[in-house]
């Protein structure tokens, strides 16, 4: 009855959690005595669990029992095997009661959470600068470090970030594997794609509660709740100049080096950043994406889509500061 429940009668005194069972209390409590009273005969490394014993001895014998029937892939631990035959299986059994999102693994589960609590446990020794994931914090301290463990042979370029390195290989083999449904524009990454898309449906979910700004993406809201905490956290080396995220920094650093890395597959026209590059592709492509709610009108730029819906709100934000005329 008590599983059902969830009645948890045993509380650890050290930090609150509670048990359904007085040997998992005990258990439990370890952690906080350090005590390990489970020790491996070959390397002599404790663990708090009999289980956890049992499991690193595979280490040493190298036996990986546990084989995947639809790949063939084997496991050390039958853990492994149930997380890995999800990818066939395509349970998700691990749901989070806030949005619904549901996911493969319990840690993932557990690391999404803290999107929703805004915990924030690993800190950066160097900065104080916290982070939700272990992962973050390990990329981030390559900030400081310089180390860039992910080079590029053909050009010699090096990422501290593998997702960057590979970005960075699309570029020099120009394929553009995701497409849009909609209006048959190909991109280079899955990230543009979704971007894009949003074009076609406007849609701007996300709301800043303290200034009410929308935002089409969650990582532009995250982005420009930044800006007002006022903190520019990415100094460069070269001119001293501040930013409030690591990817204005790396843009900015292309102003020093003049790299120019986008180039233009119809012409040779070389760039420095992929956003110049989209915009002029569209003279070759003639693309209009943004398009006039009122009167069906297309432009290649938003800008250009922005200045023009003025000639229905009759808004004039330019004024002439000599007579006060405004345009």
């Amino acid at each position: 009855m008590r599983v059902h429940t969830r009645y948890r009668p045993y509380k650890c005194d050290q930090c609150g959690k509670g048990f359904i069972e007085g040997p998992s209390l005990t258990q439990h409590q370890r952690i906080h005595t350090g005590e390990k009273p489970y020790k491996c005969e070959e390397c002599g490394k404790a663990f708090y669990y009999s289980s956890g014993l049992t499991q690193h001895n595979i280490v040493h014998t190298g036996d990986k029992p546990y084989k995947c029937k639809d790949c063939g892939k084997i496991f050390k631990w039958s853990s492994n095997l149930t997380i890995h035959q999800r990818i066939y299986s395509g349970e998700k059994p691990y749901k989070c009661e806030e949005c619904g999102k549901a996911f493969k693994q319990s840690s993932k589960l557990n690391e999404h959470m803290r999107a929703h609590t805004g915990e924030k446990f690993y800190k950066c020794e160097e900065c104080g600068k916290a982070f939700k994931q272990p992962s973050g914090l390990t990329l981030h301290k390559r900030i400081h470090t310089g180390e860039n463990p992910y080079k590029f042979e053909e050009c010699g370029k090096a990422f501290y970030w593998f997702l960057s390195f590979t970005k960075h290989m699309i570029i020099h083999r120009g394929e553009k594997p995701y497409k849009c449904q909609e209006c048959g524009k190909a991109f280079k990454k899955s990230l543009d794609l979704n971007v894009h898309k949003i074009i076609h449906s406007g849609e701007k979910p996300y709301r800043y509660e303290e200034c009410g700004k929308v935002f089409k993406l969650s990582s532009k809201l995250n982005e420009h709740k930044i800006t007002h905490s006022g903190e520019e956290s990415y100094k460069c080396e070269e001119c001293g100049k501040g930013f409030y995220y690591s990817s204005s920094l790396t843009k900015h650093m292309i102003v020093h080096t003049e790299e120019k890395l986008y180039k233009c597959e119809e012409c040779g026209k070389a760039f420095k950043w992929s956003s110049e590059l989209t915009i002029h592709q569209r003279i070759h492509t003639e693309e209009k994406p943004y398009k006039c709610e009122e009167c069906v009108r297309v432009f290649k730029h938003s800008s250009k889509l922005n200045e023009h819906k003025r000639n229905h709100t009759g808004e004039k934000p330019y004024k002439c500061e000599a007579c006060g005329k405004a345009f």
